[in-house]
């Protein structure tokens, strides 16, 4: 096998370019290789872990529990289970052939894309960069990350990472702002994947249309929870209030906001009330184990949709200096308030009351399909009838945000929440594609395919047929 090239890229398009040449070499196809490579990610993230927690706490005030489990145990978990599963995954696939190909052979054999882009978000800065990166890894890809600028310290935890993890030529990272992002979105990737909001989600489609480039959204949503009369109260709350606050609510698979019948709107609120009391304290600002907003435009955007939206229950406090605005929630919310025109996003939970199922279900089906809908209910006939009457990338019954963390379970949105899977077997297959092939003997031969045609072979074709 030729030698590695040695590359000294300094520019979005040299270093794309030196991707294309190692690629072409032949050593990402070979499984051992990908395998020791995803060891190599597994065991840089495991000696750069203290960095890492710094930069997420210095960037987003992540509590170590939190930065911990959705971040570095989240990555440790895919890789882990690439390992143990990627020989089964590059198995090719044989299938059946008509007789009339007999003798031979048909199998489907999965092959790595070339070179990806992996533009991570600010919210989840090492889960939505080296998540996506296993998958690209373990399929057979290079890759340029290219981490969100909103995290710079993440950023930079990142970059660090991977650079003494990987030569350039095969894993490499692009850190800065818009400018970088455009440079690279100029290039000839065979993939482009995509983490963050509608926007900026346009403008790499309009830059990936430009090449007719493949790619991967992952979006978001105003997600729906709807608590049923069926259902446990006390944990629903408990539960919700996790969710929703997890991360100061900068997660896309958050509940946005809550569907409650209206004669137990009251009970839930005192319910949830306590919760977020019995987490955080009475003065949450001082909460160790309670997050940051990511920086002052995102507060002052969270400021702005509390006027006006229903009332205050508890919370709507904010320090600009500490970047902090308290776990919030809102009562007596309508349709129309600023809370419900566009997703959330942070640590304010609308909760709005329903007479009838039938009227909640309609209003949700009304707006975009969420990331992810929940549902909290007993009986088991309303979590289904749920189920079947809204979209949404996933549904999670009694639980929220845990179906991410399933490695068997695909994770993407659907319609303005996103396109495409990966997580587990979906994320290898989605840097992958199915190249079909076939051979056949040379002998016998069919000279009734070839012309001139005839009526007797035209007969020949329909008794086939038939």
């Amino acid at each position: 096998m030729p030698q590695p090239i040695a590359t000294s890229a300094t520019s979005p398009q040299e270093l794309v370019k030196t991707q294309h040449d190692f690629f072409k070499l032949g050593y990402t196809r070979d499984v051992d290789y990908r395998l020791r490579r995803l060891q190599d990610l597994r065991r840089a993230i495991e000696e750069q872990q203290d960095q890492l927690l710094r930069a997420l706490q210095v960037d987003l005030g992540k509590p170590p529990f939190e930065a911990v489990l959705a971040e570095l145990e989240f990555c440790l978990l895919e890789i882990d289970h690439a390992l143990k599963h990627l020989r089964s995954w590059t198995k090719p696939r044989s299938v059946g052939l008509p007789v009339t190909l007999w003798p031979g052979r048909a199998k489907v054999q999965r092959e790595p894309l070339g070179v990806v882009l992996i533009m991570g978000a600010w919210n989840y800065p090492v889960q939505l960069t080296l998540g996506p990166l296993v998958g690209a890894i373990a399929a057979g890809n290079c890759a340029v990350i290219k981490p969100s600028e909103v995290a710079p310290q993440s950023s930079r935890a990142i970059a660090d990472l991977i650079r003494r993890a990987f030569d350039p030529m095969y894993v490499a990272v692009a850190e800065g702002g818009i400018q970088v992002s455009q440079a690279l979105l100029e290039e000839p990737f065979d993939h482009i994947f995509y983490t963050g909001g509608p926007t900026v989600a346009k403008v790499v489609m309009a830059y990936a249309a430009q090449r007719l480039t493949p790619v991967t959204l992952e979006l978001g949503g105003k997600n729906p929870c709807i608590l049923d009369r069926s259902a446990d109260f006390p944990i629903a709350a408990r539960r919700i209030v996790w969710g929703k606050f997890f991360n100061a609510g900068q997660s896309c698979l958050a509940p946005d906001y809550v569907l409650v019948p209206r004669d137990r709107e009251a009970e839930f609120l005192a319910l949830a009330q306590a919760a977020i009391t019995d987490f955080f304290g009475p003065t949450p600002s001082l909460s160790p184990d309670f997050a940051r907003i990511a920086n002052d435009y995102h507060l002052e955007r969270l400021l702005r949709l509390i006027p006006g939206s229903g009332q205050v229950v508890i919370g709507g406090d904010a320090d600009p200096l500490q970047r902090y605005l308290a776990p919030t929630l809102l009562a007596a919310v309508q349709w129309s308030d600023p809370v419900m025109q566009e997703e959330i996003f942070g640590p304010i939970l609308p909760v709005l009351a329903y007479d009838h199922l039938d009227g909640a279900i309609a209003q949700i089906n009304a707006r975009p399909h969420p990331l992810a809908c929940y549902v909290f209910a007993s009986d088991r006939t309303i979590s289904r009838a749920i189920g079947r009457e809204t979209t949404s990338g996933s549904l999670c019954v009694n639980d929220l945000l845990v179906q991410a963390t399933v490695p068997d379970l695909p994770f993407g949105g659907v319609g303005a929440s996103g396109m495409g899977r990966y997580h587990g077997r979906a994320g290898f297959e989605l840097f992958s594609y199915q190249r079909s092939h076939l051979w056949r003997s040379a002998k016998p031969e069919f000279p009734m395919r070839y012309p001139p045609y005839d009526d007797n072979k035209l007969s020949w074709l329909s008794r086939l047929r038939s």
